[in-house]
């Protein structure tokens, strides 16, 4: 019955925006009827990707349900739900009359889309699925289409989303090619050439990484995050660039014999992707681009996890595949959990201040504690910091590339050890980032007048937050939970390898991360509870930001997040190219100066741009031959024919 549930909520998923269509725009019936359908739809989603660990299934052809599938179904339909419940606040009907009833059939149908890709067995439902999901992301990313900036976000994602569709309408005709069939599964040893083998791969991580927002193909994803709803923003970047992640890893496994540099390819994409992404992040003003920057620096993680995995897997060391692939694994759910959150977080502060500019925020911690404390909780994780759960993914994926260096009998590929360093440097940056974001956000004084008249969010908005924020802990204190379903994940993964694979329970100190993770509570409660009694016994009145000598501070004199950023910034500007524009003289009595700066998006801004300024020249030249006249229409059709002649 499993794969016959895992359809019913698919389904209740996808025509959870259908009753509210006929329904009255002013009335929030709808969107109540299309919450219950998407709980109900995630409720047997979830039951089943977790029954599917322990009895995986696949009695119907089209229809795949194992380990590797649940462990991305669930959180497909744990994000969607309480995005869905976020939304009854952020995104009310009676508030959005105008574009809501599109908001919620667009979202249920991108999660049953999501959903179906996951148990896809054969390629026509994938592909219906794929183009299903990809065409409810558009909608759902121009919900404010009245907008230039958002219409400009959603056509090129339009774009992005479609080339990656062409890679597998050839990826899936080469597949057919050399199975004859439509159903998707291994290769046989010795099905494909070495090179038909390479071109599939090449395929596979265009395809993919675009959707995955894996660099250099992420130019779509800054855009779109920005311009969507939070609640939106947290499934896209929480679930929907995993698919990317998801069909990478499940085709990879089907090729036979991958060499070595496949595994090597995906590792240098990883750290480059990891470094960048978390540059760029440094450079942003705007808060949810902020947060876009950080999945394509998390997705490059992944990438490095699943680069380690397939070195493994050529080599033949059980050790780098169960480490790197189950560190991918459980990074694939532990970003879900912490960029979900910090994107609802992000929302909250949206929803209260009508603005994403970091400058013109500051002090919201007083106003909004819980959405402070929020973020504060995702900001840790995300930066793969303990007691919480992106310190265990990323500590899989350290571990698996220190062994590279030989340790006993294993053998050494110490060039994968670089990408650890480099792993901790993306680590420190990631430290740096979000100290600029949360001290600019949360703490000194408000910047403008809707920071100064912030105030809370209802339930509905802390709700979700506080449940993704519970989750991040639970796995951070006891990761030893989610072993066995890992362990499942990456059998499933590899099922042809000669050998026995090697616990990851044995492999990484579970039990002394819960240990440290538990003492590190205890200790931050106990100086929480202590700062807080020192404050009801204090008598000193509440004092401003430090004002470093000046007599009348204001809030202009804090720091920005372009002025927090500088001196890191000089590193990579070589990378990030800052477009500054600054006014105003230095005389003894300076007048009035401004200040800006902007950094653009190097591969979008300074190569496709210009690349499609010239194609864009090129086709114009070509209008002279379309001047409607059918005669000269005719007189082409000759010459071309006379020239295939002549060439024959």
């Amino acid at each position: 019955m499993n794969e016959w549930l895992v359809i019913a909520g698919i389904a209740c998923h996808a025509f959870s925006g259908v009753p509210g269509l006929f329904m009255r725009r002013d009335t929030a019936g709808g969107q109540r009827l299309a919450l219950g359908l998407s709980v109900l739809g995630s409720a047997l989603g979830m039951a089943v990707a977790l029954a599917a660990f322990w009895a995986p299934t696949q009695s119907i052809a089209f229809i795949r349900l194992d380990a590797l599938a649940a462990i991305f179904l669930i959180p497909i339909f744990w994000v969607s739900a309480l995005g869905s419940i976020y939304g009854l606040e952020y995104w009310p009907q009676m508030k959005y009359p105008e574009n809501g009833r599109k908001l919620r059939l667009f979202y249920g149908l991108v999660t049953a889309g999501l959903a179906g890709i996951a148990v896809s067995a054969n390629s026509i439902l994938f592909l219906f699925f794929w183009e299903v999901m990809a065409l409810g992301a558009f909608f759902l990313v121009t919900t404010e289409d009245h907008e230039r900036e958002v219409r400009d976000a959603g056509i090129l994602y339009l774009v992005s989303t479609h080339f990656s569709t062409l890679c597998l309408f050839a990826l899936f005709a080469i597949w057919h090619l050399v199975t004859g069939t439509f159903a998707l599964g291994p290769l046989p040893p010795g099905a494909v050439t070495p090179t038909m083998a390479t071109v599939i791969f090449i395929l596979l991580l265009v395809a993919f990484g675009i959707k995955a927002g894996l660099m250099p193909f992420h130019v779509w994803l800054p855009g779109a995050h920005a311009a969507a709803p939070s609640h939106v923003s947290a499934l896209m970047s929480g679930v929907l660039i995993k698919i990317g992640i998801y069909g990478l890893a499940r085709m990879v496994s089907w090729l036979p014999d991958p060499p070595v540099w496949w595994g090597g390819l995906l590792l240098v994409l990883g750290t480059v992707s990891g470094i960048l992404g978390v540059v760029f992040a440094l450079g942003q003003h705007d808060l949810k681009r902020l947060l876009a920057y950080h999945s394509i620096e998390n997705i490059g993680i992944i990438v490095m996890g699943l680069g380690l995995a397939m070195v493994g897997r050529s080599l033949q060391v059980s050790t780098w595949i169960v480490l790197g692939l189950a560190g991918a694994l459980l990074h694939v759910w532990n970003h879900g959990l912490f960029k979900s959150l910090l994107f609802l977080s992000a929302g909250s502060v949206v929803h209260s201040t009508h603005t994403r500019s970091i400058d013109k925020l500051g002090g919201l911690a007083a106003a909004m504690p819980l959405t402070a404390l929020f973020f504060a909780i995702g900001a840790v994780a995300i930066c793969g910091l303990p007691p919480l759960n992106g310190f265990v993914s990323e500590l899989l994926i350290y571990l698996g590339l220190f062994r590279t260096l030989g340790l006993g009998t294993e053998p050494s590929w110490g060039v994968a050890a670089f990408s650890a360093a480099l792993l901790a440097m993306i680590g420190a940056l990631a430290v740096a980032c979000f100290v600029k974001a949360f001290g600019a956000i949360f703490l000194g004084s408000a910047r403008s007048d809707s920071a100064r008249e912030a105030h809370e969010s209802g339930r509905a908005i802390t709700g979700p937050m506080f449940a993704l924020a519970l989750c991040c802990l639970v796995i951070g204190l006891f990761p030893r939970l989610v072993c066995p379903l890992l362990q499942q994940g990456v059998a499933v993964w590899i099922p042809s390898y000669d050998g026995q694979l090697p616990s990851l329970a044995m492999m990484a100190p579970m039990g002394w991360i819960s240990v440290v993770g538990l003492t590190l509570v205890g200790l931050l409660l106990a100086i929480g509870a202590l700062w807080g009694l020192r404050l009801r016994r204090s008598r000193v009145g509440a004092a401003g930001t430090w004002d470093c000598g000046y007599a009348a501070p204001s809030p202009h004199m804090q720091y920005t997040a372009s002025s927090f950023a500088q001196m890191l910034g000089v590193f990579f500007v070589w990378v990030l190219r800052p477009q500054v524009h600054a006014s105003g003289k230095q005389t003894v009595f300076p007048g009035p100066a401004h200040f800006r700066s902007h950094v653009m998006d190097v591969v979008l801004d300074e190569i496709l741009r210009p690349l499609y300024q010239v194609g864009v020249r090129i086709t114009t030249a070509f209008r002279y031959f379309q001047g409607g006249n059918i005669h000269a229409y005719l007189a082409y059709i000759v010459i071309f024919l006379i020239l295939l002649l002549l060439w024959k």
